[in-house]
């Protein structure tokens, strides 16, 4: 046995973390199952006491698509056309007519609009620089500019898109672009449409909103402290709701300890100020920045902030030095001083000065003349870049600008500039997104689908399970346990990188249950041959093993990568199918050839005569 013990050390631990891994699943499940048995009152109650855990387990289980859980699938286009319309300059009855032979091909044509946009100039004999770029600009130069800003239009529609449905609270939406200007949203658990269609219809709001000085700030959220510290419930409450989060909280005050702190700092406590490098802002964890939102929707609370001051989150979180991710909280005037609408471009660069990345960005002519103003009146002091209230950037200040040019720095990579960038034109979209399909799928069908796809895999094992311990006795019965196994890795895997089970996926999972027998049945064959040439237990199962192993490797390989095919392009359902069928046939490649091995030489070092392969 001492030989084997690294082996089976190994494989106790894989054990261990894919239990440790589906735990949370089990946890959301019999939490939910414990709520749904509770009245109104009682859920309420439970909901408030159990959040935390509640949250965190939802976060780590494994995640249901909509075809199991129910919600809306809803697609939409981008009117690339209408875009290409608005870049023009310069309009005349020549491009109208243009336009409209170009909206006319291409509702039967596959090519892109750009495409046959420039084909209706060519055979017109008119250079495309005489409405896109300047007239020194080549047909190609304009092609590759209007290529560029289509792509662009998609990725700014789908920013909006996953921006209002994070504002909107959707849990685990999934956003995708389909084809060249597509994008498929579904959203778990929504079934109202009217609500839906505003939600991904509405134009994205972008405001310029100046911060308030870093003393008011602090003297607002030191009044906030300081009527929670003197509320007794609040006290009680949310200091036993924060202790489990001590850790990442500093305390500034002497020898007092964290608990303490928290006790006497309600809001500090989970809100942590950093006057030194970051004056005016607070920084909050991922996990208390419900409860931050909840204390400042407090009425008495809202009492204590100025009318003309408003507290804002970024909207992106950042990973600190320990791994948590923190958000922050700015405080910035109510008014905004200027709105999105009046950019009209705007560019991610390389400054050739630092080698830094920054975005230009242009205004209109009565954009440039308030931004100069704004400007020019608020030199070294902050101004917020707002979308749909999250803050995305808060420059400073450096010098009055004029003439609608701006240069925004800061960012840590081009992907970042290139993202605000992205933000910026969003804010007045020039292309419109349309809804051209929408699918409802009830909770009650993915019920009935959950129920089907459980009823199939339980029938799939048995089946699968039961001729093969009836054809390989002992070998059969090892070879269902390696399967089971199988399975346990397979759900394991899923929820340690948070990926959505599928209807197709369960198809997967199924198909690769049964490829992990497959497996066994070519090593158990290569095990009766040796053995029927006079060989001992032993080395007839290590010449099985020996080889069957190129073939195992082969067809598991091959399957691999066919599903890596799948997955690459494939869409949706096929995507979910591929995934949890490559999953299962990595964890076979584990359980054919190293667990099932591992068994038998347990088993032989205890006692040879108890095996047989039928």
């Amino acid at each position: 046995m001492r030989k084997y013990s690294s082996k089976i050390v190994i494989v106790v631990c894989l054990l261990l973390l894919s239990l440790y891994f589906l735990f949370p699943t089990y946890r959301d499940y019999s939490l939910r199952n414990t709520l749904a048995t509770l009245t109104d009152q009682d859920s309420v109650t439970f909901v408030e006491q159990n959040q935390d855990v509640l949250r965190e387990n939802r976060l780590k289980r494994i995640k249901l698509g909509l075809d199991l859980q129910g919600g809306m699938r809803v697609v939409l286009e981008v009117n690339v056309l209408k875009l290409l319309e608005d870049l023009a300059k310069n309009k005349d009855d020549v491009f109208t007519t243009i336009m409209h032979e170009v909206r006319e091909q291409s509702k039967t044509s596959e090519e892109s609009p750009v495409t046959l946009l420039r084909r209706e100039f060519e055979e017109r004999q008119i250079r495309m620089s005489r409405y896109y770029l300047t007239l020194r600009s080549t047909d190609d130069e304009v092609t590759s500019f209007l290529e560029d800003e289509s792509v662009k239009a998609i990725d700014r529609g789908m920013e909006i898109v996953r921006n209002r449905v994070d504002q909107y609270g959707v849990s685990e939406p999934s956003i995708q672009k389909l084809g060249g200007t597509r994008i498929i949203v579904e959203l778990p658990g929504v079934s109202n449409e009217s609500e839906v269609r505003q939600l991904l219809q509405g134009t994205a709001l972008l405001e310029f909103k100046l911060l308030r000085d870093p003393e008011i700030t602090y003297k607002v959220m030191e009044s906030i402290d300081k009527a929670l510290a003197a509320s007794t419930s609040t006290n009680t409450s949310d200091t036993s709701s924060v202790s489990s989060d001590t850790s990442a909280i500093s305390t500034p005050e002497g020898e007092m300890s964290r608990e303490e702190f928290v006790k006497k700092h309600p809001f500090f406590g989970v809100a942590v100020i950093d006057p030194q490098n970051a004056p005016g802002e607070a920084f909050v964890l991922e996990e208390n920045k419900e409860k931050v939102r909840r204390i400042l929707e407090r009425e008495d609370v809202r009492r204590l902030i100025p009318r003309d001051m408003q507290f804002l989150w970024s909207a992106k979180g950042r990973l600190a030095a320990d791994g948590n991710r923190v958000y922050t909280l700015y405080a910035v005037k109510s008014a905004p001083e200027l709105t999105g609408g009046v950019v009209t471009s705007a560019r991610a660069n390389i400054d050739p000065s630092f080698n830094q990345p920054i975005v230009t960005m242009e205004m209109s002519s009565e954009g440039a003349r308030e931004w100069a103003r704004i400007t020019g009146a608020n030199i070294n002091k902050r101004v917020a870049i707002v979308l749909d209230n999250g803050v995305f950037s808060a420059p400073v200040v450096r010098n009055k600008i004029s003439g609608g040019n701006s240069q925004i720095e800061g960012m840590e990579s081009i992907e970042e500039a290139r993202l605000l960038e992205i933000v910026l034109k969003a804010g007045a979209l020039p292309a419109p997104v349309e809804i051209i399909e929408h699918r409802s799928v009830g909770p009650s069908l993915g019920e009935d689908s959950v129920q089907s796809g459980l009823e199939s895999f339980i029938f799939a094992v048995i089946l699968t399970a039961g001729f093969i311990i009836i054809y390989y006795r002992t070998g059969g019965v090892v070879a269902t346990f390696g399967m089971l196994v199988n399975g346990l890795f397979i759900f394991a895997i899923l929820a340690a990188f948070k990926g959505t089970l599928t209807l197709p996926g369960v198809a997967g999972i199924v198909l690769a249950i049964g490829m992990s027998i497959d497996g066994n049945v070519l090593i158990f064959e290569r095990i009766r041959e040796e053995l029927a040439s006079g060989k001992t237990l032993r080395a007839g199962i290590d010449a099985g093993y020996t080889k069957a192993f190129s073939a195992i490797i082969d067809s598991n390989l091959t399957t691999f990568f066919s599903g890596l095919v799948l997955y690459q392009f494939g869409t949706g359902p096929i995507q979910g199918f591929a995934l949890t069928l490559m999953m299962g046939v990595a964890a076979n490649l584990f359980t054919s050839i190293t667990f099932t091995r591992l068994i038998f030489n347990v088993m032989m070092e205890r006692g040879k005569g108890v095996i047989n392969f039928g």
